[in-house]
């Protein structure tokens, strides 16, 4: 019998130490990619993300696949749907497929959170938006791409995963 990759991707055991990367630098913040769609067969994606005060995604929705997160560290406002929810450390949230939702980061601390996505495929958007990470800490200023280069790549590479922005970020 013949085995897809997804198949044999399913049976590798991944196993992935702080700090070791490969990472991205990308929304001024760093995705460190623990597990990836090619390792799962397609199936999840899962990246450690820190992200300093004041990062803002626009109000948007992803039609290829549900989100998760747990925070680790911080304080996170997010917008799910219709309800506006306080994450912090400790804090789960589940985003069905299609859900609306937009968040910032707030309070004078990055945050840190493990974001997954099932199917796994979202985690390469960020690649292509931004940049191979030179370190596993959140891009100084000067590393990592400007926020006018990325608008344009985000602008083009979105629609190709699903991303479809509805409405404006979360007021400062």
């Amino acid at each position: 019998m013949i085995e897809s990759v997804a198949e044999k991707a399913a049976e590798k055991v991944v196993v992935h130490h702080a700090g070791e990367g490969p990472g991205t630098w990308a929304m001024g913040s760093l995705f460190e990619h623990l597990v990836s769609a090619a390792d799962t067969g397609g199936s999840f994606a899962m990246s450690l993300v820190a992200q300093p005060p004041g990062i803002a995604t626009p109000l948007h929705r992803h039609t290829h696949e549900a989100e998760a997160l747990f925070v680790l560290e911080g304080l996170i406002e997010y917008r799910a749907g219709e309800e506006t929810l306080e994450l912090t450390g400790g804090s789960f949230l589940y985003l069905p497929l299609g859900l609306p939702h937009a968040f910032r980061i707030r309070g004078d601390q990055p945050a840190r959170f493990l974001a997954l996505t099932t199917p796994g495929g979202l985690m390469g958007l960020y690649d292509e938006v931004g940049v191979p990470a030179a370190g596993m800490h959140i891009p100084a200023e000067g590393e990592g791409l400007s926020m006018e280069e990325e608008i344009s790549r985000w602008n083009e590479v979105g629609p190709r995963y699903g991303l479809q922005v509805v409405g404006p970020p979360l007021p400062e």
